[in-house]
């Protein structure tokens, strides 16, 4: 079970509180977890990711076991302390503003 955490708003756009538990099949990537939250959360799609091109959108950045993430390639495995649900992969949206 993928653990994940979303930034607030869109913890309110999908109507959800706290983290979300995914399955996700093997092998976990980037990629592979976000398309199971969209797919769960069909309100969130093109809020993570491009509609066009599904990159991952400039503001919105990934951690992973406290590591930034967001530059790797959306295949990137990922570590077992996030496939086992030790660890919750966190979807942060980045902070801007003066």
């Amino acid at each position: 079970m993928i653990r994940v955490v979303l930034p607030f708003h869109l913890r309110n756009l999908a109507g959800v509180s706290g983290e979300l538990a995914l399955d996700v099949a093997a092998p976990v990537t980037l990629r592979a977890v976000v398309d199971a939250v969209e797919a769960r959360y069909p309100v969130l799609r093109g809020t993570i990711r491009d509609h066009a091109s599904g990159k991952r959108r400039t503001l919105v950045r990934f951690f992973v076991c406290r590591e930034d993430w967001s530059a790797r390639p959306p295949e990137t495995e990922l570590p077992a302390e996030i496939v086992s649900g030790r660890e919750p992969l966190l979807i942060v949206g980045a902070m801007a503003g003066g």
